[in-house]
């Protein structure tokens, strides 16, 4: 029982933080209506969640060890709560940044405390596995619903309608429940967690990051997440400038975003029981290519107020989700298992270190293009970091080949 109130707490808790870290295009659209902010200055939000969330990770090693679990979880919910709580009180383009960059820290500390939360409650490999994909389901999950939740709150007869801020309360009652759930709940972590040192943490990512087949790897997971960023926060504003559907609208349409991304996942963890990931990986992207020029020559039809009467570009640019889906968790699989485990600790890190940062440039230079070129050409630009990332897919590939033949040279050699 205790464990099943531990998974179940984990469950609200990624379901909470998809919904906030994934509302971020939904705010750049509401925020641009409300306070009157440009796009340029509206994308600069994506950079106060993904500064938080990459200093934390990279100090959160060593933080973990010394609070232990329960105890980091705890703290991102209270602070995450805290700050939903205070949103519709302050209602400032100040306070919203501040709120991202809370919920980034505090997400970085669920994710990592899960991950060994996870290693304390089951008993084996198989379970394990079970339970972080239902985890990450939740997650998707979330962002749907997240979408709808928020398009609830927004009031398409007044663009500067402040209605929207009151979505928080919600929020901040959710945390408030999986606080109680998990401080309720015992967890038994005592003389299980290695204490580190933030020094220690440091010169061992250090080391990790010279390593050719790490750099590459870099490479790749900064390029898919400066794509996917690019996409998934300014999608909502795109189908309501470049589409112009109703705020309402152009939030909900989004949320087929999420839904194929799923999708694209489980249908990618059957495919490459069978295929190598190199091949499946670059028929994504050249198709992912196809449908963004696609989908933007098509979208000079525009308009639509419901479901029914809405352009298909708006259903058909978000299915791009689908064929990116795989990328991410495939090329994080290829780079652990390259790893010896005792090094895994450090190359989560440097994962979500380089993800934040390939957020942040997406997200911004997006931003900017959207301001200054319109929306179609900012859309087009995604088109450069998928042909960069074909190309750093391939490095990638040969040098992990390349080390593998290396390793297998040696243990002939000393046999």
């Amino acid at each position: 029982m205790t464990g099943l109130k531990i998974k179940i707490s984990m469950f609200i808790n990624y379901f909470l933080f998809a919904i906030l870290l994934n509302s971020i295009g939904t705010i750049i659209l509401q925020v641009q209506h409300y306070f009157g902010a440009s796009p340029s200055s509206t994308a600069m939000i994506e950079l106060f969640k993904d500064i938080s969330i990459g200093v934390t990770s990279f100090l959160g090693a060593s933080l973990l060890t010394h609070l232990g679990y329960k105890k980091s979880m705890l703290l991102a919910l209270a602070l995450a709560g805290l700050a939903c709580l205070a949103m519709p009180l302050l209602k400032t383009f100040t306070g919203i940044k501040i709120l991202f960059s809370v919920c980034g820290a505090s997400f970085a500390l669920t994710k990592m405390s899960v991950l060994g939360t996870l290693g304390l409650i089951t008993q084996s490999e198989k379970e394990y596995i079970s339970t972080m994909n239902f985890i990450e389901s939740f997650f998707m999950v979330g962002i749907v619903c997240g979408y709808f939740i928020f398009s609830r709150y927004i009031d398409d007869r007044q663009a500067g309608s402040a209605s929207w801020f009151n979505v928080y309360f919600l929020l901040a009652s959710m945390a408030a429940l999986a606080f109680v759930l998990l401080w309720s709940t015992p967890l038994q972590e005592e003389g299980r967690l290695l204490k580190g040192s933030i020094r220690k943490d440091f010169s061992g990512m250090l080391r990790l990051i010279l390593m050719p087949t790490v750099v590459a790897f870099v490479i790749c997971a900064f390029l898919y997440v400066v794509v996917e960023q690019s996409i998934m926060s300014w999608l909502p504003t795109y189908n309501n400038k470049v589409l112009q559907l109703p705020s309402t609208m152009s939030v909900q349409v989004t949320s087929i975003l999420a839904g194929a991304t799923a999708l694209g996942r489980l249908v990618a963890g059957i495919v490459m029981k069978r295929f190598n990931w190199f091949p499946v990986l670059l028929t994504c992207l050249v198709s992912a290519c196809l449908l963004v020029i696609a989908a933007l020559q098509l979208s000079d039809k525009m308009g639509g107020t419901g479901w029914f009467s809405v352009p298909a570009v708006a259903f058909l640019f978000p299915l791009i989700g689908f064929f990116l889906a795989p990328i991410y968790p495939a090329i994080n699989a290829v780079v652990l298992s390259s790893l010896p485990k005792s090094n895994h600790a450090w190359m989560s890190s440097l994962i979500v270190v380089f993800s934040a940062l390939g957020g942040m440039l997406g997200s911004l230079t997006t931003g900017f293009m959207f301001e200054f070129y319109g929306g179609k050409t900012a859309f087009y630009f995604s088109l450069i970091p998928m042909t960069l990332l074909m190309t750093a897919l391939f490095v990638f590939d040969r040098s992990r080949t390349r080390r593998q033949a290396d390793v297998t040279v040696l243990r002939e050699a000393f046999s």
